[in-house]
């Protein structure tokens, strides 16, 4: 099994690949939550070793505070890291797509009713 640290900015679709996105935009999401990451990691069989919600990937020293996103997790998978982050960037995809659904019925369900 291989560690490795994982830094939302890796999968952050809004950075260029300069800034730290390690990922292509196909797999990349805007804005991910370091819970998001967690929880696709976890959905997917990989192991989370470490969360830690306050650090700052050193790369994003030099961009606007818009752009800097906090975290950090140490993952243990089978996969390597490229791989394993093109997988979690899709989960998160699926992850929001479903739930962007399920909110959606709710939504519609509440505009029916009579008065």
């Amino acid at each position: 099994m291989r560690k490795f640290v994982v830094w939302p900015s890796e999968l952050d679709a809004r950075l260029s690949r300069r800034y730290g996105r390690a990922v292509g935009r196909e797999f990349a999401v805007d804005r991910p939550k370091i819970h998001e990451i967690a929880d696709a990691a976890l959905a997917l069989g990989m192991k989370v070793i470490e969360l830690d919600e306050e650090k700052l990937n050193p790369r994003l020293a030099g961009l606007d505070d818009e752009y800097r996103l906090r975290g950090m997790l140490r993952i243990e998978s089978r996969h390597p890291k490229g791989k394993s982050l093109r997988m979690l960037g899709q989960k998160i995809r699926e992850i929001r797509k479903t739930q962007a659904k399920s909110q959606g019925k709710k939504k519609r369900k509440s505009g029916k009713k009579k008065r």
